[in-house]
């Protein structure tokens, strides 16, 4: 198969953001891009756009503020749209593809959570409860599987750029921790620290109220590609592209790629 390049890209509104998304995508030319918070039904998503420059197109999107989806340069043989379990799908925040080659792409956009107090923290911590389950159905350690996403969370102090302030937010607490860690022992390493294991300062997530945050690196490390052994044995790169978030109406998000030799 050779050299295989994958993102994950939070792009806060695909229609908005079509231009920039597009233009980096003919830049960096991935195999794969995951993209969250799509907020675009299905039937008014730009297939056409992807289509025309080379990538196939499974979104999964009921409009709002969530949606994902998933472009490859392979068409894929197989998709799971949402959860299979007793309760909500929850289509607009999971969806996995396999590719010909038998790799299986799980991307993920995971409930913020709101605040510590909220319903929706509770939502968000059983959503990690479910993906566990979901991986326990469908997979083994052992398969070619690779996790992509938004997932809400800052894992260690270094992910963050003021651990001491921030300490307690939804998105950097204990409870998110184990909850993250949890899914994460199934079988999954964090291809960005397996490469960058101990370097602060590389974020992925750059709030739009903090003027010039990208500048003054004052971000999060909230958007993570993970695999399974077998696959991370293979990777040979993960890295952050930070000029999506410096480009005109950019995301609040900005694309973290890995590099696989396969």
């Amino acid at each position: 198969m050779g050299e295989f390049k994958i993102a994950t890209f939070n792009v806060n509104s695909i229609r908005t953001r079509l231009p920039l998304v597009r233009s980096w995508l003919e830049k960096s030319v991935p195999d794969v891009l995951c993209m969250q918070e799509t907020k675009t039904p299905d039937d008014k998503f730009p297939k056409g756009e992807f289509e025309a420059i080379g990538y196939n197109v499974v979104c999964s999107g009921k409009g709002g503020r969530n949606g994902v989806a998933i472009l490859s340069r392979e068409e894929p043989v197989e998709v799971i749209y949402g959860f299979d379990d007793s309760e909500e799908s929850d289509e607009d925040r999971l969806v996995a593809v396999k590719l010909p080659s038998g790799l299986w792409v799980v991307n993920t956009y995971v409930p913020q959570g709101q605040k510590p107090e909220s319903p929706m923290f509770q939502y968000k911590l059983k959503w990690f409860d479910r993906l566990r389950s979901f991986f326990e159905r469908h997979f083994s350690p052992d398969d070619m599987l690779v996790w992509c996403g938004d997932m809400n969370v800052a894992p260690l102090p270094i992910d963050v750029h003021n651990p001491k302030r921030l300490l307690g937010h939804v998105c950097f607490r204990p409870e998110v921790w184990e909850s993250f860690e949890k899914v994460k022992s199934w079988g999954f390493v964090d291809l960005f620290r397996k490469h960058h294991p101990d370097e602060p300062g590389h974020y992925t997530f750059f709030d739009y109220r903090v003027p010039k945050a990208v500048e003054r690196g004052l971000g999060w490390r909230v958007d993570h590609i993970l695999a399974t052994q077998p696959l991370a044995d293979r990777c040979s790169d993960c890295w952050i592209d930070l000029e999506p978030r410096l480009a005109p109406r950019p995301s609040d998000h900005t694309p973290l790629i890995a590099l696989f030799d396969l």
